[in-house]
């Protein structure tokens, strides 16, 4: 768990006067940037640290003394994959960027790992495709990892809604600042989709669309990857789930794994002058909304002219030392890593027409429904919803070659309803997996366990022991629209906080959540926005 801890102050003494400090020993003419009525401060241009310790050399220890605070424009807490890219754009723009991490690699949720000994694999563990990563910000970012598509996309095949036309209207919005929701509404350009996906609940659409229960389920997942909710839900999780599953496009496979794409971005990052500090627990973040300070579990201090929070809100609050927004998130995820000898065989289709898509397992609308209200009354679903896909059939390369000459392959299975409610118990998770693997054997022709060579499961209390994800909860909340939900917003970065200089870059932002660098952007964007409008403030 991250602690909130506060310093004491000598009396009359303000975080400014504190953090201010540090700017000055810097640069002794060098001052906090000062607000403009209608907009939050500004990071300003890099200066050198050259005789400045190196923060990545952690084997001094510090004895009997607190160390001196190293100051940089922007420090970013949490090193996920969206602080790698927010710490690129602003170390191109001249800023100078610390990264903290508390795991000892980068990357958070979008990282690879070899989980099971003596096999060599390299498992995307937690994210696994890529849908709404906009190219043109890899472009930007000089990210050149391939992004392959997966030559099948679902098994059963199924005829769904196909919203290519609504997207190619809204997706560049995402990163752009927030639209008035009247104004997106002209975006969608057609009422009638308008209706279905951001006015009423989207049972009403696939029920009326669709005849076929498992048409229907098909449809319907794509409203339930890390949201608990049920079709008819009028509080519309399920729709704003759904918006974002669809508006990317395709879900494809990110060649090398995820780890390969974190590996990217961390070199962009390293390239443009970014620094990282791993295996280091921010702890406290204090601001006067002009300066700010981050200490972290080792004692060291970090002065900033503006923090990002790669980490969900809910962590924020306690590091801000304020009550946590909202009701505590709840995430509602199995995730199942395997190795197998061979893949194996499904009834009337070959194997690997089968895997190489999105294997829709008892996902049927009625299915769905019920695995829903067995979960809200507490029960572990009888007969799990989840969905397969073989990620080496598309990228062989995060298998060995002894490994692909033998025919092995991998398995991602990724159950819904599965909230982290259900996992009090001691023998919770066990009885979690064998039941979804009792799923999985009903649509095989034989047993998975005649083929597993290996086998790791998550549970969500396991996903926030892990990541620091509240209840395990993927998206780090719900997720919210993708537009200004009332006129402060409007013209927003979607990124803000009620700190002046400090802003989410995480999942939690609005347009958050999946693997797609938006809010790493975004917070970027705004940041660099709020130190131009400043300047301009500054010569009126």
């Amino acid at each position: 768990m991250l602690v909130a801890r506060r310093h004491m102050l000598s009396t009359g003494e303000t975080y400014r006067d504190r953090v201010g400090d540090y700017f000055r020993k810097r640069d002794p003419n060098a001052k906090p940037d000062a607000p403009s009525p209608n907009s939050k401060p500004s990071g300003t241009k890099s200066h050198s640290n050259q005789s400045l310790p190196n923060p990545l050399d952690i084997s001094h220890q510090y004895v009997g003394r607190m160390p001196e605070a190293r100051s940089f424009d922007v420090v970013i807490a949490g090193g996920g994959h969206n602080a790698l890219v927010a710490a690129t754009l602003l170390a191109r723009a001249g800023r100078s960027v610390i990264v903290l991490e508390r795991r000892d690699e980068l990357g958070g949720a979008a990282v690879s790992v070899a989980p099971f000994p003596g096999f060599d694999v390299r498992l995307s563990r937690y994210s696994y495709l890529v849908s709404l990563f906009p190219a043109a910000l890899l472009r930007e970012l000089g990210v050149t990892i391939e992004i392959r598509r997966r030559r099948v996309a679902a098994y059963p095949p199924t005829t769904g809604a196909s919203f290519d036309a609504i997207a190619r209207r809204v997706f560049h919005t995402l990163t752009e600042p927030l639209r008035p929701r009247e104004d997106f509404r002209r975006l969608v350009a057609d009422d009638a989709v308008w209706s279905a996906l951001f006015e009423t609940p989207i049972s009403a659409m696939i029920e009326r669309s669709f005849a076929d229960d498992l048409t229907r389920g098909t449809v319907m997942t794509d409203a339930l990857i890390g949201t608990f909710a049920p079709a008819d839900d009028p509080l519309l999780r399920q729709n704003r789930c759904f918006f974002y599953h669809v508006v990317g496009g395709p879900w494809n496979v990110p060649v090398g794994g995820m780890g390969a794409l974190t590996a990217a971005l961390a070199g962009a990052a390293r390239a443009a002058g970014a620094e990282f500090v791993t295996s280091t627990e921010v702890v406290a973040i204090a601001t006067d909304e002009r300066t700010a300070e981050v200490t972290c579990a080792d004692g060291r201090v970090y002065a900033a002219r503006h923090v990002l929070a790669g980490v969900a809100p809910h962590v924020l609050g306690g590091l801000l030392g304020e009550p946590a927004p909202g009701d505590p998130p709840e995430g509602a995820q199995l995730k199942i890593n395997m190795l197998v000898r061979r893949l194996p065989r499904v009834p009337g289709a070959r194997s690997e027409d089968a895997f190489t898509g999105t294997f829709h397992v008892n996902e049927g609308y009625e299915q769905l429904a019920n695995a829903y209200r067995e979960a809200s009354a507490g029960r572990i679903p009888s007969m799990p919803p989840c969905e397969v896909y073989c990620h080496s059939l598309t990228d062989p390369s995060i298998l060995s070659a002894e490994l692909r000459a033998t025919g092995a392959q991998t398995l991602t299975l990724f159950g819904l309803h599965m909230p982290a409610r259900l996992f009090t118990d001691a023998d919770a998770k066990e009885r979690a997996v064998a039941a979804t693997l009792r799923s999985l054997n009903s649509v095989l022709a034989e047993p998975i366990e005649d083929c597993l060579l290996g086998l790791e499961a998550l549970t969500p209390p396991e996903i926030e022991a892990e990541l620091g994800m509240p209840g395990g909860h993927i998206f780090h909340r719900d997720l919210a629209w993708p537009f200004a939900e009332s006129d402060d917003e409007v013209g927003a970065w979607g990124v803000e906080t009620e700190h002046a200089n400090v802003w989410l870059c995480g999942a939690g932002a609005r347009r958050g959540g999946g693997v797609s660098g938006i809010p790493g952007h975004n917070a970027a964007r705004a940041v660099l926005a709020n130190s131009a409008q400043n300047r301009a403030h500054h010569t009126t």
